[in-house]
Order: C-alpha cells, then sequence, then structure tokens
C-alpha cells in the first residue's frame, strides 16, 4: 500500500505549479472585475492616445527624428505609461489592500508562499499590459497611419524587459507598503519624475545635460532609449537593455526577500 501511495501521489513540483496556475487565473479574474487595472491601465492611456492622434500638428513629420512624427514618438512613451500605471497603482493597491484586509495573513497559514504570491499578481498584470500594448499598436495604426516598430524583435525584447523592470518596482512596493493608502503615495511619488524622465512633458533629447543622463538610467528613461531605436529600425544597444533587467532582477528579489504578510 504504501508503495502504491508513493508512485501515485503527484510530484511537489507539480502540486507547486498547480497551485501557482491556479493563484494566477484567480488573481487575473478579480483584476478584470476589480476595473483598477483595465480601467487606468488600459482605457487611461488610450483616451490620451486618441487625443494626441487627433491633433493635426503633431502628425507632421520631423526631419530631426528620423522621418518620425511628433506623434509617433509619444506612441512608445504611452505603451510606457501605460506600464507605469500598472505597475505604479494597480498593482500595489491591491495587494497592499489584501495586507490591510488581513487576506494575506489568512494566507500565510497556507503553503502559498512569497515568491508564488507575487508570480501570480505579476502574471495578471502582465496580461493586461500585453492586451494594452497590443491595442495601442492597432489604434495608432488603423486609426492613425502610425507604423509598427522597424525593428520588430528589438521592439519585443525591450518591451518584456520593460514591463519585466516596472512590474518588478510595483512588486517591491507591494510587498513592503502596509496598506493601499501607503501604497497609492509610494507609487504616485515615483511615477511622476519617473515619467518626466520618459519625455512625457520635455522630450529626452530637449533635456539639459544633466537630467538626460539621470533619464539613461532610470527604467523608463532606459525604456524609451530601448523603443527609440527599435522604432528607428536598430536592435536597442546594450546598455538600456541591461539597464532594465537590473531594475527587472533586484526589484524582484527584493520584494520576495523583503515580502512581509502583515
Amino acid at each position: 500500500m504504501a508503495a502504491m501511495t508513493a508512485t501515485t501521489a503527484p510530484p511537489v513540483t507539480a502540486r507547486r505549479g498547480s497551485t501557482t496556475w491556479r493563484l494566477v487565473k484567480a488573481e487575473s479574474k478579480l483584476s478584470v472585475r476589480d476595473k483598477v487595472g483595465p480601467l487606468w491601465g488600459v482605457g487611461c492611456p488610450l483616451v490620451v492616445l486618441v487625443i494626441l492622434g487627433s491633433v493635426p500638428a503633431l502628425r507632421e513629420r520631423q526631419e530631426a527624428a528620423g522621418g518620425l512624427t511628433i506623434f509617433e514618438l509619444y506612441v512608445p512613451v504611452l505603451i510606457l505609461f501605460n506600464l507605469a500605471i500598472l505597475a505604479m497603482t494597480a498593482l500595489p493597491t491591491t495587494l497592499a489592500g489584501y495586507r490591510e484586509n488581513g487576506v494575506l495573513r489568512r494566507m500565510r497559514t497556507t503553503p502559498v508562499g512569497p515568491a508564488r504570491m507575487l508570480t501570480a499578481q505579476l502574471a495578471a498584470n502582465f496580461a493586461t499590459a500585453l492586451v494594452a500594448m497590443v491595442l495601442f499598436l492597432a489604434v495608432a495604426g488603423l486609426g492613425f497611419g502610425v507604423r509598427l516598430p522597424r525593428h520588430l524583435l528589438g521592439f519585443t525584447v525591450s518591451w518584456l524587459l520593460g514591463a519585466a523592470a516596472l512590474l518588478a518596482m510595483g512588486l517591491l512596493i507591494t510587498a513592503l507598503a502596509p496598506g493601499r493608502n501607503a501604497a497609492s503615495a509610494i507609487g504616485t511619488t515615483l511615477f511622476f519624475p519617473m515619467m518626466f524622465f520618459a519625455g512625457l512633458w520635455v522630450p529626452i533629447t530637449q533635456m539639459p545635460p544633466v537630467l538626460q543622463t539621470i533619464s539613461h538610467y532610470t527604467p523608463l528613461g532606459a525604456g524609451m532609449r530601448a523603443f527609440q531605436d527599435a522604432y528607428l529600425g536598430h536592435f536597442p544597444s546594450a546598455a538600456p537593455l541591461l539597464i532594465l533587467a537590473a531594475y527587472a532582477a533586484g526589484c524582484a528579489l527584493a520584494a520576495v526577500r523583503w515580502f512581509r504578510w502583515e
């Protein structure tokens, strides 16, 4: 009987994988039901995209920008805008709300560890970000004639690393914030400077040299450099990709290490 039990019991790794997958599906459903991620992470940036695309002056081609229009330069900024809203707003407030309401305290007694809990949140928000990115490119292309990035592989790699870096930062906020208010305050404090260094208000090329240097080492500044290379037809240089990878790995490891259930 013992031998039969040993042979029929599912492997530990299979059980862990099944638990993680169930968590991912549950968090994805809750994210859609809660509407925070789809509304702010998809709807808000998409509305901004349509408004900017409706301004004729922004659709004039600029020789200094490699033949791209100002609107085409703003499309990658808005894709980063979408990632930043998800990472700095939707993700932290959701899990911090679990902590505030005692949900995480109850989950602490289950086999679900911090890594699986954070992985589920990462996957749910990654799926939302992917849908938003596809919608952005489709609306920009079909509605306003914006061409796809000339180097699709470079754009894909840049987007994956950018999404990983920003969502990992959101996980770190999530791991430390005691409740929704704290998570929202931290996320908002980080969001606006990061968007500034991505060139949302002032193009990076028009910033003073000191601010340009700072921008290159921020996650959104590095992401913007990589996106611009891809739009101009080049595979992104190693520097911005390595910066994004460092943010992704460092913040994810720190989030797992310092995750608090209460």
